[in-house]
């Protein structure tokens, strides 16, 4: 039986398994509802109605970004978005999910949202909408309620709490998370080990929110919706993250009626972090990181200009530059990836970049080469391209790899640090040796560089890592679980680059800060008699 209980209830809400009549429009209207792949759009840009806060009902149309989102949750099974507060998110996807819920029989919608009136709240303007639906279109209701709404379909919309335990059992068709950021931090852990095996057999998942905390479970599936990068570092053709989500983001200014001046009053209200956090969708790292959180919110990374193999490209070679190249070696496992930068001395800017866990040591090498000779034939100097490795450890196997290829054939110099002497002044080990010393002074300065902007990054990837290179002790490491290669390859670079000032006087207007001016004592002057 229909839940309702007075005439104006029968009335808005559609009795099940009724016979009906239909014109000929009204069946090409429902036909186009019920398409597979266009029907979500159709059906929402005519069928849909919303309550604006301040215009009252009005039919939704959506926006050119509404409708990437509700694109974005219908094309793929599993789909994360980040967006600003009040930009639409939860009416959009309340009415995907009554499209789902219509013309997707025997489905079963789980609505979790961290707090009860937001899930009924989301419940609310399902009803709403299905109320002002025309009845050609919607299905009969056979249990209309606050918290559920079941279908003549065999369909039902159940909304809940986010606890640990919500779903658990449910055989979930779709289940749609609203601000998942927001959800006490065990809670939502708990929550999705516990959901992510009811939709193990084919359902989907939707997870919309703000940022909070870049520590949470919405954070954590956001990264890895991000992490789109194969082995190598480059695109996977699909868009999908290590995950198997799909991350979409949205800006405050894509909003018609938002603009700057909109934006000012915002964050005199706001205050700087919250605006960003909330309307720019920042994440608050709450960890020390190597790089200030301001500065990271504002690295973004660059699109490759090109591709030599799998070294991705960001700036062209310049005949008049110094060039360094340095190698993180690896075993090439499948563990750590070994990874390459390539700097502009003389700018400080990044210019190329290389990553893999599977290249074994000679092949590292052998791609060091190609890059140094690829360099070369544009600066035709070899005294102007330095090169050099890590020789920690597994560096060992690096500098016994390169004394079998040839050193002679790397078109460019093999630099070494002066720590690497010994008691006798006699050189034993060539390449970088990464004293804990060592590696805490290539941070500060390489922080110094990034933050006064004296130093250029390019890399999607490097900045990424950086995001999760954080204090460990009295230096600076990745966070458990993720990888600092790229960030060291840049460290040595950043030790190559200043061990080069002794011979480069040039470089000393990027690389010296002020601290590094040597202060003149004051002339004494005699005066003889």
């Amino acid at each position: 039986m229909i839940g309702a209980k007075n005439t104006l209830d029968t009335i808005l809400v559609k009795a099940p398994h009724r016979r009906e009549v239909f014109s000929e429009q009204e069946l090409e209207d429902f036909a186009r509802c019920a398409d597979p792949v266009t029907g979500p759009m159709y059906f929402m840009d005519n069928f849909f109605y919303i309550q604006h806060p301040t215009r009252g009902k009005m039919r939704y149309h959506p926006y050119e970004y509404q409708r990437r989102l509700i694109t974005t949750y219908h094309d793929y099974r599993y789909s994360i978005s980040l967006m600003p507060r009040q930009t639409g998110k939860s009416t959009s996807a309340a009415g995907y999910l009554l499209w789902y819920a219509m013309f997707v029989p025997d489905s079963t919608i789980l609505i979790a949202a961290h707090k009860y009136t937001g899930a009924q709240e989301i419940m609310q303007r399902i009803r709403f909408a299905y109320e002002l639906c025309p009845n050609h279109i919607r299905a009969g209701a056979t249990s209309y309620n606050k918290g559920s709404l079941e279908f003549d379909n065999g369909s039902r919309i159940v909304s809940a709490t986010t606890t640990e335990n919500t779903g658990r059992g449910m055989s979930i068709s779709l289940l749609y998370a609203d601000e998942f950021a927001f959800v006490r931090p065990t809670i939502a852990k708990e929550f999705w080990t516990s959901i992510s095996p009811t939709l193990a057999t084919g359902g989907k998942a939707i997870i919309t929110s703000t940022p909070n905390s870049d520590e949470d479970q919405f954070a954590y599936i956001w990264k890895g919706a991000n992490k789109t990068e194969d082995d190598y570092g480059n695109p996977r053709e699909n868009g999908l993250g290590v995950n198997g989500f799909r991350a979409f983001r949205a800006y405050w200014n894509e909003h018609p009626d938002r603009d700057e001046q909109w934006a000012n009053e915002q964050r005199a209200q706001l205050g700087e972090e919250r605006f960003r956090r909330e309307m720019d969708c920042e994440f608050v790292i709450n960890d020390e990181t190597l790089i200030s959180p301001i500065k990271l919110m504002d690295l973004e990374g660059t699109e490759p200009m090109h591709k030599t193999g799998q070294v991705r490209w960001y700036r062209p070679i310049r005949r008049e530059c110094i060039y360094v190249v340095a190698l993180d070696p690896s075993l090439g496992t499948g563990g750590d990836p070994a990874a390459i930068q390539v700097f502009e001395a003389d700018t400080t800017e990044q210019v190329a970049e290389w990553r893999h866990n599977r290249t074994d040591i000679p092949n590292q090498i052998r791609i060091l080469a190609d890059i140094v000779r690829e360099i070369n034939t544009v600066v035709q100097d070899n005294k102007r391209i330095y090169y050099s490795v890590e020789n920690n450890t597994i560096g060992e196997a690096a500098l016994i790899s390169i004394a079998e290829y040839g050193e002679d054939r790397i078109q460019g110099y093999f630099l070494s640090d002066n720590s690497t002497t010994g008691s006798t002044g006699r050189r034993w080990r060539k390449g970088f040796n990464t004293t804990p010393k060592a590696k805490i002074t290539a941070c500060n300065k390489f922080k110094v560089l990034v933050e006064s902007n004296r130093m250029k990054l390019h890399s999607r990837p490097l900045v990424s890592e950086l995001k999760t290179f954080v204090a460990n002790g009295t230096s600076y490491a990745a966070k458990p679980g993720e990888t600092d290669d790229l960030v060291m390859a840049v460290l040595l670079a950043v030790r190559m680059m200043l061990l080069l000032q002794s011979y480069h006087i040039e470089l000393d207007s990027h690389l010296k800060d002020h601290g590094d001016t040597v202060i003149e004592p004051m002339p004494f002057i005699s005066v003889m008699r």
